[in-house]
């Protein structure tokens, strides 16, 4: 169980919300939370990876290069 305080302005505006679309402030929170967190464990494994890669001292060529490469020009 959580229980969390938002300002009132913010709780007015979700209450509205839910009620339009008959839909719990609950649910709304949840999703959002799930939301958040999701892209904060996207970001997570976007920045290891970029590490990884940097420090794998791998080269890259852009995609220019690669279509003059393979004569896709």
């Amino acid at each position: 169980m959580l229980s969390v305080r938002i300002p009132a302005e913010l709780d007015n505006w979700l209450d509205v919300f839910s009620k339009e679309n008959n839909r719990s402030k609950s649910y709304y929170v949840k999703k959002a939370l799930l939301k958040f967190m999701e892209e904060k464990e996207e970001n997570r494994w976007a920045t290891e990876s970029y590490k990884e890669y940097l420090d794998s001292g791998k080269q890259t060529i852009s995609f220019d290069e690669l279509k003059k490469k393979y004569g896709l020009d």
